[in-house]
């Protein structure tokens, strides 16, 4: 009998791998803009989930803003955009600042259901204390743990220090007690895939927009979501996909 575990390859292997539109999809959206008009489009695509950065203003107020706030940045309100997701699509809520997690699920089940809800942080604390209230106010909300980081600018040594800790990550996990592994789709070919399958882990593979490799994370049985910046494209190479081989 398949184990009741949400990466069971038996069960993955018969439902399509969910598409997150990365940043509401801004690469796909034909006005070349992000925020409202990006999300229309790829709600309107028919994607599963819409990625947005979440952060707090000066005042405390959450606003989706993929830059921190300040002149010149396109903020929209948290709320304003988990109204036009509701009854759409989940809402893959990417938190940018540690300290928010309980307030940004708390709003966001206002507008939409707990088993649509997934929020990433790359925040072993932030995580932990998000599962831990979900599991008793929501259970069904989904956390995740991102994984992936920049090696620019490190010396040699620093730089094959944090390679290392992020092939070979289960520590944080653990300490996380994370739903989801989110991981960046080279560290998810690499080590990243096969432990989330033995510890039981949703996979998440951001962000792929090449067509070679959406075509090959797309496939059943590869990963459980997949964001990128291209949704039209993801949905194509889906409907196309067949079984996992």
């Amino acid at each position: 009998m398949c184990p009741a575990t949400p990466l069971c390859h038996a069960s993955l292997v018969s439902r399509p791998v969910l598409i997150s539109a990365h940043r509401c999809g801004a690469g796909d959206d034909p006005r070349g803009e992000n925020g409202l008009h990006a999300l229309e489009h790829s709600v309107a695509l028919g994607v599963d989930y819409v990625e947005f950065d979440v952060r707090p203003q000066a005042d405390g107020r959450l606003v989706v803003t993929h830059d921190a706030p300040g002149d010149g940045v396109e903020l929209i309100g948290y709320e304003s955009l988990l109204e036009r997701l509701a009854g759409r699509a989940g809402a893959h809520v990417d938190l940018k600042t540690a300290g928010i997690e309980i307030e940004a699920v708390a709003t966001a089940l206002d507008h939409l259901p707990a088993e649509l809800i997934l929020v990433t942080t790359g925040s072993v604390e932030g995580a932990h204390r998000l599962r831990a209230w979900a599991d008793a106010h929501a259970p069904a909300v989904r956390v995740g743990l991102s994984t992936g980081t920049s090696l620019s600018g490190l010396g040699p040594v620093a730089a094959a220090r944090s390679l290392r800790r992020q092939l070979f990550p289960w520590r944080r996990y653990a300490a996380a007690g994370a739903d989801a592994m989110c991981a960046h789709h080279a560290l998810a070919a690499a080590t990243l895939a096969r432990l989330a399958r033995q510890h039981g882990l949703d996979l998440l593979v951001w962000t792929v927009d090449d067509p070679r490799l959406l075509r090959w994370w797309l496939a059943p049985g590869r990963a459980w979501m997949v964001t990128t910046n291209h949704p039209a494209r993801a949905l194509d190479l889906r409907r196309a996909s067949g079984p996992a081989g």
